[in-house]
């Protein structure tokens, strides 16, 4: 089936080519997560994709060292942040969007179906009114196609849903960024059990992903270090992916998959962060207000999850 939006990714990746976009990576042991600053060589406009604010769990205490690395990187570089972008409402780690804001700029931009993410996280943990389940709490919302600048760069947002509903990669340039879909070929693909989340929606997203040009650089939101491999890599292209993922290459049909994905699921425990993380990350970043004592609360709740 023709995919107009997916012709035109091709289209700017192709056009990218002629003056690569600049892509520095920083890697959070804790929580796996790599986070990207890629710039346009030509006006030094940047954007930062899925930052991590440093929480202790036991504690409750947070920290800004690793987003700190970003504002040396960046004012050393005398780079210009235009976007700050997640690809999703992380499971594993906690936005330092606001953070970065506040030092660097930005806008904020998510995919447009946060608003079903953070309806049915709003039921979990039993928010009230005053949180807002329209994507408020974030300065643009990206439908499937959307298209904006990096500087001189052109750059579209594709919705990705599976892993969860809201999930977006984002085209820049020569490169995509392409959140919680496809690990490294030797690791496989994204867990789809949340709520919201669907294998049979996950293959097709990957399915989609994969139809770009064959040489497109994969920038991807984790990695796990596979049996065997001894160190962390994020940086992978469509045909490598096509043709040696281990969950996903060519050849594996869509129920082949889910059964595959569906069974692997039901083994795993839920992330360590995963019930601070989403409460805050719906909120664009946000601890909720502080209560009258003056500190700010996240609830656990009990057999919910």
């Amino acid at each position: 089936m023709a995919d107009a939006i997916i012709d035109q990714a091709a289209a700017i990746i192709e056009r990218g080519k002629s003056a690569p976009v600049v892509v520095k990576t920083f890697f959070d042991e804790d929580t796996f997560t790599a986070t990207h600053v890629v710039s346009d060589p030509v006006t030094s406009k940047a954007a930062i994709i899925d930052s991590v604010l440093d929480f202790d769990a036991p504690s409750g205490r947070t920290s800004t060292k690793s987003a700190d690395q970003l504002v040396e990187y960046v004012k050393n570089a005398n780079l210009d942040i235009e976007w700050i972008l997640e690809t999703h409402a992380h499971a594993d780690h906690i936005s330092a969007a606001p953070y970065l804001q506040e030092r660097l700029g930005g806008t904020l931009a998510i995919g447009a179906e946060i608003t079903h993410v953070q309806g049915v996280f709003g039921s979990v943990f039993n928010l009230d009114d005053r949180f807002k389940r329209d994507g408020s709490q974030f300065e643009r919302l990206f439908g499937d196609g959307a298209t904006f600048k990096l500087g001189s760069v052109d750059a579209l947002a594709l919705h990705v849903p599976g892993h969860t509903p809201a999930d977006m990669a984002f085209v820049i340039g020569d490169a995509a960024f392409i959140g919680d879909t496809l690990f490294m070929p030797d690791y496989g693909t994204a867990r789809a059990d949340f709520p919201g989340g669907d294998a049979r929606t996950l293959f097709r997203s990957i399915k989609r992903l994969l139809t770009l040009p064959g040489e497109t650089r994969l920038f991807l939101c984790h990695d796990y270090k596979a049996p065997g491999r001894d160190v962390f890599v994020w940086e992978t292209t469509v045909a490598a992916q096509r043709s040696g993922n281990v969950h996903v290459h060519d050849g594996i049909s869509e129920d082949e998959f889910v059964a595959m994905r569906e069974a692997r699921d039901a083994t795993l425990g839920m992330p360590k962060l995963i019930l601070p993380s989403i409460q805050v990350n719906i909120r664009g970043g946000h601890f909720p207000e502080p209560e009258a004592n003056g500190s700010r609360y996240l609830k656990l709740p009990v057999d919910a999850l």
